[in-house]
């Protein structure tokens, strides 16, 4: 399946502690459906100490699913992202304004 959301999308949350946050997308696991959103799904990680690194605890962002996600357009809203093809290229657009999201 074509990838809606991509790795630097501006989203928004829409279900779940984060609901109505927005972030940016800093990478995404197709095979899961899952990706992980900038400042969004922060769990308390501890880390061991080692030589390199001091210890401790250790906010980190953790994976939404991608059907609690969606895509910010132009004006700032929420939509949803289909697919069409102009000229010979397979592009995406935002439903709701019908702009093209990647040239």
């Amino acid at each position: 399946m074509a990838a809606k959301l991509k790795k630097g999308d501006k989203v928004v949350v829409l279900a779940g502690k984060d609901k109505g946050k927005e972030g940016e997308i800093v990478s995404v696991d197709p095979k899961a459906g899952k990706a992980v959103v900038d400042g969004i799904n922060i769990a308390i990680r501890h880390t061991r100490q080692t030589q390199a690194s001091q210890g401790g605890r250790r906010p980190q962002a953790m994976p939404v699913d991608l059907s609690n996600l969606a895509y910010l357009d132009s004006n700032g809203k929420p939509t949803r992202v289909g697919f069409r093809v102009e000229g010979d290229k397979k592009v995406r657009f935002a439903k709701t304004t019908g702009d093209v999201i990647d040239a």
